[in-house]
């Protein structure tokens, strides 16, 4: 070994956003003149830099260089101990590599964010939000939920009313909102409530939303129901004072003429004839169909009417197409597949159980996915989309969650409209089991799969950065 080194310190501290240094000193204890060249390695490498990269070195001569720490204020820089080390490479010997090694202590900030979806919903006997809570912080996040609103107009039923939410990850809770009083007519009426998140030792972190509560019968519908009552009375009243008497004038002349037409014995009664059946209506005109049919096949006697030929529309190969598929060959398996609409290209073929879907290293994002499941009680979801408005460099979320879409049916999450933006990252579940997602987002490699339970859990495939696309993606259940 022709080479001392020493960090100073061994051990060192940095808050998230911030930066700290740590000297490396070093003596050439050979016999020749070599340089060497320094290379952080190690989980925090991106966030290290060394001044100068390279240092050369008399024998027996000491140099130092500054390792500079800088860890990003994300869910990426882990809270805690994290260790680094530098590699320090000889020119004139490189097989004698030399790596001292030291550990980074990273402090914890925690940072939420709460989003409404939708921000207003409308209903007569409830409304369904949902809570969207984003843990932006670098440590796990444990949380409650509660709701409230002026004058105690509303009940609220969370689930779950609790919370625990890894670093960089979100967690949905499904709001009910019912009314205490039902508005029987009239106007739709607005009442605004706020669900607040609670954390302990912190303030909570308030969300306001808006219900929209409809009359169970509109006021035009209250309005003819009085006006028809009001005329059925009056034809009531109308009838009983005008009634014409019509019993006794019938009951005499039956009499009359039973006394004066007595039947003789001797008389054959004749059979009475049927009445000839009335046509009510004129018959029904043939079908233009049915008559070109008729002409075609008449030949001769129609005068070679020809008969239309109409082309079936294929069906578009999609998810529930290719999951039925494998549910005909495997009855009792679980079973997901997928397709995506890619930018540039459109939809492509449906793939099936972590199969590759979208394109890996052109730079294309994903729009828009259509996910059908078997075997798992059916799914739902919704996306983050690119938001060209973003103040955090997150992106925004789609207003509106898809329904839990039946096993063998097809959910489409995303939009394929020209102008709507791409994904940056989808959240969804199943009913059963577990959903699990390997993602590839643009300029970085694959992510490794992550796996959730079944709803209410989710499973958040991607990141929160508005800068990178969602290119690929696999999935299974």
């Amino acid at each position: 070994m022709s080479l001392w080194t020493s960090l100073e310190p061994a051990s060192a501290t940095v808050d998230p956003g911030g930066s700290t240094r740590v000297r490396l000193r070093l003596r050439n204890t050979g016999d020749v003149v070599d340089e060497y060249r320094f290379e952080p390695v190690g989980p925090i490498a991106p966030w290290t830099t060394v001044e100068p990269p390279s240092l050369r070195l008399y024998p027996g001569t000491t140099g130092t260089v500054e390792l500079t720490f800088a860890p990003p204020r994300t869910p990426d820089a882990t809270a805690g101990p994290n260790p680094y080390a530098v590699r320090i490479t000889p020119t004139e010997h490189p097989e004698a590599t030399t790596v001292p090694e030291g550990n980074l202590t990273i402090t914890p900030f925690t940072e939420v964010r709460a989003e409404l979806v939708p921000p207003t919903v409308k209903g007569r006997f409830r409304g369904r939000p949902r809570l969207a809570v984003d843990n932006l912080g670098n440590t796990k996040l444990t949380a409650s939920v509660s709701g409230s609103d002026n004058g105690d107009q509303l009940s609220y039923d969370l689930h779950p009313s609790n919370v625990q939410i890894e670093p960089g990850r979100a967690a949905f809770v499904k709001a009910t909102l019912k009314p205490r009083k039902i508005i029987w007519f009239g106007a739709k009426e607005q009442r605004p409530y706020t669900l607040s998140v609670l954390r302990s030792g912190t303030n909570p972190l308030p969300v306001e939303g808006t219900y929209v509560q409809r009359g169970f019968l509109p006021r035009w519908l209250a309005t003819f129901f009085g006006v028809f009552t009001a005329l059925a009375v009056t034809f009531v009243m109308l009838w009983i004072a005008y009634k014409p008497n019509v019993g006794t004038g019938a009951t005499e002349k039956t009499v009359e003429a039973g006394t004066t037409l007595a039947p003789s014995p001797s008389a054959t009664a004749s059979p009475a004839l049927p009445p000839a059946p009335a046509m009510t209506s004129a018959p029904p005109a043939p079908d233009a169909g049915a008559t070109a049919g008729a002409g075609g096949s008449g030949g001769g006697d129609g005068g070679g009417g020809a008969k239309a030929t109409v082309t079936a529309k294929p069906k578009a190969d999609t998810a529930a197409t290719a999951v039925n598929r494998l549910a005909t060959s495997d009855p009792s398996g679980r079973h997901v597949c997928y397709r995506a609409y890619v930018q540039d290209d459109g939809w492509q073929k449906p793939v099936c159980d972590g199969t590759v879907a979208g394109t890996v290293g052109q730079g294309k994002a994903i729009k828009e996915l259509n996910v059908a499941v078997y075997g798992v009680q059916g799914s739902a979801g919704t996306a983050m989309v690119y938001d060209p408005q973003s103040t955090n460099g997150q992106g925004k979320w789609k207003p509106s969650w898809t329904a839990i879409v039946a096993d063998g049916k097809d959910n489409y999450i995303g939009s394929t409209k020209a102008d709507d933006p791409y994904m940056v990252t989808f959240v969804w579940n199943v009913g059963s089991g577990q959903a699990c997602s390997t993602v590839k987002i643009s300029d970085q490699n694959w992510d490794d799969q992550t796996c959730n339970n079944a709803r209410p859990d989710l499973n958040t495939a991607g990141h929160f950065d508005n800068s990178r696309r969602l290119e690929a993606i696999k999935l299974t259940v």
